[in-house]
């Protein structure tokens, strides 16, 4: 989405549609107000008679707006000022772009960024405009006969009162755009069907990304060969049922002035379809499991928002990528695995999979000495019974690293809820044959999936994101999310400005 921010008086704009957001009851915004007093009280009689009640979500076309610069007006419920903060906030955008989108305009203009939201800034409004943008003009139709329309708008201008603003407003929509094409790229990557999305798919997309990248980012791909030299049985034995060949994809980000400065890690988990294995999942929603390399797509996404925003960091992403398939050669129940760590595992249940290719991933990314480690992954059915598909499941070895995840994800309203990794859980993982069973029976079946990682995550700062309750929607809505790339690109710039402040105050 092209964007640009403009200081003026919005009812002089001149524009194919301007959004006008409204609240409940005769209480105008300052720029609305102007509009009104433009328009000989347009909005307020509108209101005044019951045609527009401003409710939460509720959006109403004028198609012709006298005296005023924009040739239409969506008006935008905000519904109770006194009820309106950050999910208030976004429902009302998701609202407006999604009208906007079918309207047959290419252009249009917005006046968010006096809607009084509590300790947000000018840039984080903006920000959420253009996510909220990026998000409406989404389609996944390559696979219909007859795709629908492309949405014609592409360009939005955010129009501000107040020109001191500016500057921040033009970055948090820069970050806003390069977050929203992030969502978006994780959303194409989830919905792919497996047949086309396998892990040589994955590595041929991260080999494209470093091409466009202008050197930006490197990429090595590590094939079976080159894994079974490593000692990365675990992550070899996930894929041994499949035709499909697993990859360890490697892509990394060098932006700090020292090359030398310890990277940040980003590791996904890319089950690129996961029948269970052996232990075969039943046939009901099973072409869900399409989605279970969304962890590995939000890796992607924030590569692309990253390549975009170009944070002065060094990084590593890596995506263990395999495809869980039941055969003669697949691994079985009962099966004494060795890890690329050295620690032997008992597999229990061929279905608990993702951990056996996250722990070489892990033990991979100690390589790097990294600052912090954070991996994502659609991991247990367990998180989704304690968290709903609100928040998603954090657990980490490092109470600091937790906290910058936690204040991350509400700073990018993408949110997650911290769950305790004691070492009392640890015990459910015993085994009498191997080192570890790669699970610990269904109490606290996300905790114990994370101390499963835990112990290949002893050298480093290293935090865990579930996100099997939030990487995608079923039902009438069926799709992938795009979270948490919100979050991870939000972690990330939160680094870049730690690393300032430090050299700053050295």
């Amino acid at each position: 989405m092209e964007f640009s921010v403009q200081t003026a008086n919005p009812a002089k704009t001149e524009t194919a549609c301007l959004l006008v957001p409204v609240f409940k009851g005769s209480d105008l915004l300052p720029s609305v107000a102007k509009l009104d007093d433009a328009s000989e009280r347009l909005i307020g009689q509108l209101m005044e008679r019951g045609d527009f009640d401003a409710s939460l979500g509720s959006v109403l076309m004028i198609p012709f707006a006298p005296g005023l610069g924009a040739q239409r007006l969506l008006l935008v419920g905000l519904g109770e000022r006194e009820k309106c903060q950050e999910a208030a906030y976004i429902k009302a955008l998701d609202a407006a772009m999604a009208a906007l989108v079918k309207l047959p305009i290419d252009e249009a203009s917005v006046i968010f960024n006096d809607i009084p939201l509590t300790d947000r800034d000018a840039a984080w409004k903006a920000r959420k405009v253009l996510e909220a943008a990026e998000r409406a003009i989404y389609r996944f139709d390559q696979f219909k006969s007859t795709p629908a329309p492309a949405p014609s708008l592409t360009k939005l201008t955010l129009v501000i009162s107040d020109a001191s603003t500016q500057p921040i407003v033009q970055q948090g929509a820069l970050v806003g755009n390069a977050i929203g094409q992030g969502i978006n790229y994780t959303r194409t990557l989830g919905n792919l069907p497996a047949n086309i999305c396998t892990p040589s798919y994955l590595a041929e997309q991260a080999q494209q990304l470093g091409r466009e990248s202008n050197s930006a980012l490197d990429v090595e791909i590590l094939d079976e060969e080159a894994l079974e030299a490593l000692g990365a049985r675990s992550l070899l034995s996930v894929g041994r049922g499949s035709k499909e060949p697993t990859r360890l994809i490697v892509m990394k980000y060098t932006g700090a002035e020292n090359a030398e400065d310890a990277p940040h890690v980003l590791v996904g988990k890319g089950i690129t379809f996961d029948t269970g294995g052996i232990s075969l999942k039943p046939g009901e929603g099973m072409d869900e499991m399409k989605f279970d390399m969304c962890g590995a797509a939000s890796v992607f996404g924030t590569v692309k928002a990253v390549l975009a925003i170009k944070p002065k960091l060094n990084l590593v992403f890596i995506v263990a990528a395999a495809e869980n398939m039941p055969d003669g050669h697949a691994t079985k129940p009962g099966d004494i695995i060795k890890t690329m760590k050295g620690l032997t595992v008992e597999v229990l249940n061929t279905d608990a999979e993702g951990r056996l290719v996250l722990c070489d991933a892990l033990t991979y990314a100690e390589r790097f000495t990294p600052a912090s480690v954070v991996d994502i992954a659609t991991l247990t059915g367990a998180v989704i019974i304690g968290l709903g598909h609100h928040a998603t499941g954090l657990l980490s070895n490092d109470d600091d690293l937790a906290l910058d995840l936690l204040d991350a994800g509400e700073a990018a309203w993408d949110r997650a809820w911290h769950l305790p990794l004691w070492d009392e859980y640890q015990e459910q993982l015993d085994s009498n044959f191997a080192d570890l069973a790669n699970i610990g029976g269904r109490p606290a079946g996300t905790i114990t999936a994370a101390c499963f990682l835990s112990r290949f995550a002893d050298h480093f700062p290293w935090a865990h994101l579930d996100i099997a309750g939030t990487a995608w929607h079923s039902g009438k809505q069926k799709g992938a999310t795009g979270r948490p790339v919100g979050l991870l690109t939000q972690y990330l710039l939160d680094r870049e400005t730690d690393t300032q402040v430090e050299n700053s105050d050295a």
